[in-house]
């Protein structure tokens, strides 16, 4: 069993994003998971959702939060600056929350959180341990000349990324060329016939919560050889 806590993360003195705290009801472990949604949905998107309730049922405490746009019920995202102000207030609050310290922190995001969680993590403003893509955006939709790698090759810690297989955003074959140059270890998971958001078409045999299955399942895997 696990609890699923509502909470009000402080982003700077006057402004607070919502989040949920999922916490297994034995003892946690000693790595917590933050998950950030993507440019299109929120914290409750059920993929993101589905993630943290797995986690947490395997033990490890899974916080995932609205960006300050969503919480106002906007749908043009945040600046850069308000983007990394609202991950750094999701990773203070897991890291002094009591029930969950001291612990490794790792940080996991659709697209856009992914993202910015990288871009963070290259410029030493994010400390997780390892990052998470679910779904990262490479390219705009039509525009695979112009990748949004440049970053990554600066990230010293570990990355699990999960691809689908029809993503307009990341094309599989740039993915691996950018993933051959990494300095950091790296994992790929692809969703076969999967989207950007891993849909599946409606003639594929696998049922959605069976893809939400398969990541929380390899997610899991991947935390256990960190």
């Amino acid at each position: 069993m696990i609890q699923n806590e509502p909470v009000a993360i402080p982003v700077s003195e006057s402004t607070k994003v919502s989040g949920v705290l999922s916490v297994p009801d034995a003892r946690p472990k000693d790595t917590g998971v933050i998950i950030a949604h993507g440019a299109g949905n929120d914290m409750n998107q059920p993929m993101l959702a589905s993630l943290a309730e797995g986690l947490a049922n395997a033990g490890y405490p899974a916080l995932r939060f609205n960006f300050l746009y969503r919480e106002m019920g906007k749908k043009v995202p945040d600046g850069q600056a308000q983007l990394y102000a609202a991950w750094q207030g999701a990773y203070r609050f897991l890291a002094e929350h009591p029930v969950c310290r001291p612990m490794h922190i790792m940080a996991a995001g659709k697209s856009l959180g992914g993202r910015i969680a990288s871009q963070m993590a290259a410029e030493g403003m994010l400390a997780a341990e390892g990052l998470i893509f679910l779904g990262y955006p490479l390219h705009a939709p039509g525009r695979k000349e112009r990748l949004q790698d440049g970053h990554l090759y600066k990230i010293s810690r570990p990355m699990l990324f999960f691809a689908g297989s029809r993503d307009p955003l990341c094309d599989l074959h740039l993915l691996r060329q950018v993933l051959s140059k990494l300095n950091a270890p790296w994992e790929l998971e692809v969703i076969e016939g999967g989207d950007h958001s891993f849909h599946l078409p409606k003639s594929h045999p696998m049922d959605p919560t069976e893809v939400y299955e398969r990541i929380v399942s390899r997610t899991l895997d991947w935390l256990k050889m960190g």
